[in-house]
């Protein structure tokens, strides 16, 4: 059985996706999606409505130009 959706929270600047499910044991089980990832077929609706709505070329152009100068400072 597949996890219950209980919460979606957007944080930072890059509108990462912070996932809360609760699971079939009655936990949680929480993960975070970025704006470069391919979401699985099987996601959630809502979260799949969430990253369309918020993910735009800008976000994913900062997302992408912050994730090369942080690279880049790790090669200095």
């Amino acid at each position: 059985m597949a996890n219950t959706l209980n919460k979606i929270e957007v944080v930072t600047d890059y509108k990462h996706l912070q996932i809360r499910e609760l699971t079939d044991t009655g936990g949680y089980h929480r993960r975070v999606l970025q704006c470069d990832q391919t979401l699985a077929e099987d996601e959630h609706q809502e979260v799949k409505d969430k990253a369309e709505e918020l993910w735009t070329d800008e976000v994913k152009d900062k997302w992408a130009t912050h994730q090369a100068e942080q690279e880049a400072k790790l090669k200095e």
